[in-house]
């Protein structure tokens, strides 16, 4: 079962490259295919990733949804793994995702940690070990096979904002689906800039919005409108 690891990118020339290189030292079979789908970043992210050793396309449409799709497209492994840029990956990836597979789970995500020692993001981590729909996000990093991934029509490119709990609600219905019982590291950088508390009321306002049907726009601009970016 080979694994292609798909990352969507917009100016992460800064985390792009690291991220590779973890990916590659952490291969131990070196089949793992990994495509970075860049959407017209202007620092330099596409030539990054290219001479860490990733194949890079450029995104018809920029958005997460279609980038990811875009990549998925361009994909050949039989498993398909969704990172963002940010992230560090768990060091068994590979063993774990292809275990889970075989094991009769279809789809799956990884716990979190942040990498901060902040005391009230260590809430947000335990969370992660939950089966709930609010303690997912694609931070935590999706893995799915190809079949399921096209049966399902994969990512709703509707969605310009909360595509990844989307897709893992449609996924429920139709796989099982396997938290991982490892950490992935996240990135602390929106807690950097806005305090924890503002960070948590807006994602609380977009998953309201999220519930009530409310136009993926919408929510966009106003999650966008509560928070202060760097």
């Amino acid at each position: 079962m080979n694994i292609s690891v798909i990352i969507p990118t917009c100016n992460e020339a800064g985390n792009i490259g690291r991220l590779v290189q973890q990916l590659r030292q952490h291969d131990p079979t070196h089949d793992v295919e990994i495509i970075v789908v860049d959407a017209d970043s202007t620092d330099g992210t596409a030539a990054v990733a290219h001479q860490a050793g990733a194949t890079v396309l450029c995104s018809p449409k920029p958005g997460r949804a279609s980038q990811m799709n875009y990549g998925a497209q361009h994909a050949t492994g039989d498993i398909l793994y969704f990172v963002h840029a940010d992230v560090g990956i768990h060091p068994g990836y590979v063993t774990t995702i292809r275990r889970a597979v075989r094991e009769g789970y279809a789809a799956g995500c990884y716990r979190f940690r942040f990498d901060s020692r902040h005391p009230l993001l260590r809430i947000n981590s335990y969370g992660t070990r939950f089966e709930g729909i609010m303690s997912r996000g694609g931070d935590q990093t999706l893995f799915i096979t190809r079949d399921l991934f096209q049966r399902l029509g994969g990512f709703d490119e509707y969605y310009c904002i909360m595509e990844d709990f989307d897709i893992i609600r449609r996924i429920r219905r139709e796989a099982r689906f396997l938290i991982v019982p490892h950490d992935v590291v996240v990135s602390a950088r929106k807690y950097e800039t806005n305090s924890w508390l503002r960070v948590q009321l807006a994602n609380l306002t977009a998953f309201s919005l999220f519930f009530l049907k409310v136009r993926p726009s919408r929510i966009a601009r106003t999650y966008k409108a509560l928070l202060n970016y760097r």
